[in-house]
């Protein structure tokens, strides 16, 4: 089940991925592509997957997603999120987690956010893991793709157990291994910004769309849920972006169906 959340008000230097639900969305059903995944998993079958469109924030924006996540729970769907800033994966996983006693989460970046507060921020879009793994939202942290640490965020991922594949160790061949259903967090600017330029934090050196795409296809764990975060359309040069962010959602929908959809074969 999509869920939009346009919520940016955290971010830390450039506004503008409360923007992104509705541009991910048009990318997403433009005549550009078909509705097929690269699994071959036709979207466009009615009833394939649900859209709740998107959140209306409150004056408690993360109780509100938190909320509105647990309604798609409490419905037997899980979520997919369309950010947004990174700091809404916080409250989405409060109510991911009351779900899921046993929970990974593979976290896709080019930063950690680990930071316990950003600028006296402990709420800031580079806070958001720091305060998932203080509340004990999960039982493992991968983070992929990881290029632009701080000595803090280092002494912060060695505190709470993390496991950091940032590109030195993804060059060597490093590639995760989750061990519990798991929940995918996807910040856009973990691509090169040559990919994607549509971010607020360009950070070069990152992965490309195909690594991330044969990620995706190459869990052994149930996808239990997933955001997509950071994309910022202010920034984006003639939509580059929001199609690349189109083509992740769609394979992230593939894996979260193709499950279900082996099953009934």
């Amino acid at each position: 089940m999509l869920l939009g959340v346009p919520f940016d008000a955290a971010s830390s230097f450039l506004r503008g991925p409360a923007q992104a639900p509705p541009a991910i969305r048009a990318a997403f059903r433009s005549d550009v592509s078909n509705s097929w995944t690269e699994q071959l998993i036709d979207l466009g079958v009615p009833g394939a997957f649900g859209d709740a469109g998107d959140l209306e924030l409150t004056d408690a924006p993360h109780d509100a997603i938190t909320a509105g996540v647990a309604g798609i729970l409490a419905n037997g769907e899980r979520p997919l999120v369309l950010g947004g800033d990174h700091s809404i994966t916080w409250p989405i996983l409060r109510a991911v987690r009351a779900r899921h006693p046993q929970l990974s989460i593979l976290h896709f970046d080019a930063h950690n956010d680990l930071y316990d507060h950003y600028e006296g921020d402990r709420t800031s879009h580079a806070c958001p893991f720091a305060r998932i793994m203080e509340e004990g939202l999960c039982d493992q942290l991968v983070q992929v793709g990881i290029r632009a640490m701080s000595g803090h965020q280092r002494e912060q991922a060695d505190r709470f157990g993390v496991d950091v594949i940032d590109m030195r160790r993804w060059s060597l061949g490093v590639r995760p291994q989750m061990r519990f259903p798991v929940y995918i967090s996807l910040d856009i600017d973990v691509l090169d910004p040559a990919f994607a330029p549509g971010v607020s934090h360009r950070e070069s050196g990152g992965l490309d769309v195909r690594s991330v795409i044969t990620e995706l296809h190459r869990l052994d764990q149930p996808l239990v849920g997933a955001d997509l975060v950071e994309f910022n359309p202010v920034t984006d040069v003639d939509g580059l972006t929001g199609r690349v962010c189109a083509k992740l959602l769609k394979e992230l929908l593939g894996a979260m169906l193709a499950p279900s959809l082996r099953a009934q074969t």
